[in-house]
């Protein structure tokens, strides 16, 4: 309370200099620079502990665009009136489905109240690009570029062969004819259900391309799909369409949108930011839980792996951004972030934010179990961002309501074992094993052979009580007989839209239809309160240990010091250790 009293002290003090800093910050007619150009993600990433290495070597990649904190501005901005409008000028755009929808959505809620919204693409556009474009009353070609928004494609890398040839024996159990994580192990390419499940994805995100490009250059989507399929397009090829409507220089944006006073997007949040005061008492929130990443227990895998695994695999994770690291949802880190929004009487109710393609069936449980433990005392929603499936699907059945984006994937009810055996690797290389053991299966789990009959007959009863207690789990969060969800599972990935239609999901929206919800559940107390994170970690993960047949498979792929067969090996060694429910699709382009 002091420092509040303080710091509004302090405010007050200079509120004549910031009001005109303000003033500066918002001039007649201008228009506020929306920069985009790197990845996009729903909530502001955590803030890095202040420290002299950080002064002196400062990282080298930006923080990612938040759709959050543009949702904040762009409010601030219709309540403007000197504000006219919003020049978006976009670059190279990272992110998953989910969040540019929402980002989307909080552009076209700037044109809808009134304002302008200009779109410059400087480097030429892609999917992403072009999505967010339609948005703007005009759009702005760069000279010399393209537009390429080409659609999307799904692409799988199959290993069997590989594995046969170094002598590598890979073992997959699964429950759910659609459960597709472990077909790059011991397939040559696709089966028919993951080109299924695949193909039903890219129909509904090649379908909301198309009626996004029709809706903002105001054609019938039979035109914006002849544009798609016959890209990629130059800029007078572009032009020429009506696919942009102007090329230009940045220097010669002025002759084409004229020459109204400019902001960037930075300075004219910090500037209306200064003239808020604090709050003198602590206020009441709404608590938002992240689930963020690969479910574990104690994230073995460094927050240096994923970051690697999304420069090199980006479509391995849906939703992850090349280049930026996502953090592991490590079950020690929510279960303490779940109990402390249970105890804290400010927190009156808990959005999850879960963009998760699973993990750890047993850490899944035990954060499920933690969900229903707080929904017994406050109201708890859960928000499908880019990815809850498996594992992330999970855990969202334990809140009284789940909202997705139309573009979410989610679902894959189901359960993958995947294992590694590299014995006829270690012979081929000179290696023997010898084992002497207490107890007939005291290495059913090492890595050196496969299971035996009766050892794989164990693992198969083990993964069939699994999957019916994930049956269970959805079917009391759905409200629902186990024989409604049975069919819907089977490790089948759906579209929001797709699983809204099905009952897996009750709402289709962004985050801010899940606060309204959460909102609507705690009652007209909360008509008023803002979202707030809930972090709570106790936990620094060790840095990996790979076994030590790894840098021998990866010399023998021809990956010497490569990231890829690293990291690959490594999610396998670490799923063999347990049953995983995790969703694994091909790259999408």
């Amino acid at each position: 309370m002091i420092l509040s009293l303080l710091l509004n002290l302090f405010r007050l003090l200079f509120l004549p200099f910031h009001a005109l800093r303000w003033w500066r910050a918002a001039p007649r007619g201008g228009y506020v620079v929306l920069e985009i150009d790197g990845g996009v993600v729903d909530l502001p990433p955590p803030r890095r502990p202040w420290s002299l290495v950080r002064m002196l070597r400062p990282s080298s990649t930006p923080p990612p665009l938040s759709v959050e904190r543009v949702r904040e501005v762009a409010r601030e901005i219709q309540k403007d009136g000197r504000v006219a409008g919003v020049l978006l000028q976009i670059g190279g755009v990272h992110g998953g489905a989910a969040a540019l929808a929402s980002l989307r959505e909080v552009l076209l809620g700037l044109r809808a109240s009134g304002k302008d919204v200009v779109a410059y693409l400087p480097m030429g556009a892609d999917n992403q690009a072009l999505m967010l474009a339609s948005t703007a009353r005009m759009v702005v070609l760069g000279p010399g570029t393209q537009v390429a928004a080409l659609g999307y494609a799904a692409e799988g890398v199959y290993l069997r062969r590989a594995f046969e040839q170094v002598g590598v024996e890979p073992e997959v159990l699964a429950r759910g004819e659609y459960k597709s994580a472990g077909e790059m192990l011991v397939r040559d390419g696709m089966s028919d259900a993951q080109r299924e499940q695949s193909g039903a994805l890219l129909d509904a995100r090649y379908s909301d391309l198309v009626g996004a490009v029709a809706e903002g250059r105001k054609v019938d989507r039979a035109t914006a799909a002849r544009w798609i399929d016959d890209g990629p397009h130059g800029a007078a090829r572009a032009l020429e369409f009506g696919i942009v409507d102007a090329v230009a220089y940045e220097d010669e944006l002025d002759g084409v949108i004229g020459s109204p006073p400019r902001v960037p997007w930075g300075r004219y949040a910090q500037a209306r930011r200064a003239l808020r005061f604090r709050p003198m008492l602590p206020r009441p929130i709404l608590g938002v839980i992240e689930v963020h990443g690969a479910i574990v227990h104690k994230a073995p895998l460094t927050s240096g792996l994923t970051a690697a695994l999304s420069r090199v695999m980006p479509g391995l994770v849906p939703g992850m951004v090349p280049g930026v690291s996502i953090p592991l949802a490590s079950e020690e880190r929510l279960v303490a972030s779940l109990r402390a929004a249970r105890q804290n009487a400010r927190i009156r109710g808990v959005v999850l934010h879960i963009d998760s393609p699973g993990g750890s069936a047993l850490a899944s449980d035990r954060i499920h179990h933690e969900v229903l433990r707080l929904a017994e005392v406050k109201p708890v929603v859960a928000y499908m961002s880019n990815v809850a499936a498996s594992g992330g699907y999970y855990i969202a059945a334990g809140a009284q309501a789940i909202v997705a984006q139309p573009q979410s994937i989610t679902g894959s009810i189901g359960v993958v074992s995947a294992r590694i055996a590299v014995g006829p690797l270690l012979e081929r290389l000179g290696v023997s094993i010898d084992v002497l053991k207490r107890g007939a299966r005291s290495d059913m789990l090492t890595a050196t052979r496969k299971l035996d009959a009766e050892e794989r007959a164990v693992m198969e009863r083990e993964l069939d009580a699994i999957y019916q207690t994930f049956l269970e789990v959805v079917a009391r969060g759905r409200g629902r007989p186990v024989a409604e969800i049975e069919p819907l599972a089977g490790g089948r990935v759906y579209s929001g839209t797709e699983a809204h239609a099905r009952g897996l999901i009750d709402k289709l929206g962004g985050f801010e239809v899940a606060l309204e919800e959460l909102r609507t559940r705690i009652g007209p107390p909360a008509a008023g309160l803002e979202p707030a994170i809930v972090r709570v970690s106790r936990y620094v993960p060790p840095p990996p240990q790979l076994p030590t047949p790894v840098p021998a498979v990866m010399e023998l792929l021809g990956l010497r010091g490569g990231e890829k067969a690293a990291e690959l090996v490594a999610l396998v060694l670490h799923a063999g250790k347990e049953r995983a429910m995790t969703w694994f699709p091909g790259a999408e382009g």
